[in-house]
């Protein structure tokens, strides 16, 4: 346990400067969204009520209130989280591939450690669960603070306040903010899935090269297609003969499935397959 808390370490600390500039990168953007967005409205309620002569009740009526669920639904909001999904995507390959680049491959002293390589696999998983769970933890604290300074910019008779949990209501952040600790355990459960079978599809292809190409891609879309596997024959093939609760049950076994698949898998491939 000591030596996997070790690589853990090891990993997060390799990708940190890059990980502390997205967190600035998506608190810069946001902040000086909400205070541009907070200006463009006010400007736009100014100029309709002493330019054009429109009372305030009549632009409220016309342009409506201004609220952080607005905000949110904007590229200032969306933008930066957009881009550190992808960052994140991006790096759940460079995670691998970025100790087999350059002259002195990192891969081989990293697969020679005192330790079992399945640590080495697991350590990787885990450090991208914890980027992701941290950028939404800054997230959930930029949302009050943004919607504190929409309070300090705008009077209360033009905008609308709501909650935390109201503004996490709307479409896109409930993929990110799921309303159960169920739903929460099954979106992110669903992804680790997916990350350790994107790990063992690269294990795949470092292991044959490029029939491993091949391997990895025909690997992850039977990991696909068995996941869905349950709805798939209850919708087809069994007319819907499951009930709710009961399909649900079975696709989170498949998800179950799944995930220690794809985690033995690496693992043999780690240990049988890539020579240090």
């Amino acid at each position: 346990m000591k030596r996997y808390l070790k690589l853990v370490n090891f990993e997060f600390s390799r990708f940190l400067k890059l990980y502390l500039v997205l967190i600035g990168v998506t608190v810069f953007f946001q902040v000086i969204g909400i205070i541009f967005t907070s200006k463009r409205y006010l400007g736009r309620a100014n100029e309709a009520m002493f330019e054009e002569m429109i009372s305030k009740n009549d632009f409220i009526s016309q342009f409506g209130k201004i609220s952080m669920i607005d905000f949110a639904q904007t590229l200032w909001f969306m933008g930066p989280i957009m881009m550190s999904g992808a960052t994140l995507l991006i790096y759940v390959f460079f995670i691998w591939y970025r100790d087999w680049l350059g002259k002195n491959t990192f891969s081989y002293r990293l697969l020679v450690l005192p330790t079992a390589r399945l640590n080495v696999y697991l350590s990787k998983a885990t450090t991208i669960l914890l980027f992701v769970l941290g950028l939404l933890a800054v997230q959930l604290v930029l949302i009050p603070i943004e919607s504190r300074v929409l309070q300090w910019m705008v009077p209360g008779e033009f905008r609308t306040d709501f909650t935390v949990g109201e503004i996490t209501n709307i479409q896109f952040l409930q993929l990110l903010f799921p309303r159960s600790f169920v739903d929460f355990i099954l979106y992110y459960g669903a992804g680790i899935a997916a990350v350790c079978v994107v790990f063992t599809a690269i294990l795949f292809e470092r292991s044959y090269r490029l029939k491993g190409i091949f391997f990895g891609i025909l690997y992850c879309v039977i990991s696909f297609f068995f996941l869905l596997s349950p709805i798939f024959l209850d919708e087809y093939m069994l007319g819907n003969y499951f009930y709710p609760n009961e399909l649900f049950y079975l696709v989170v076994g498949a998800g179950l499935v799944a995930l220690a698949a794809a985690i033995w898998i690496g693992n043999y491939l780690l240990n049988k397959k890539i020579r240090v």
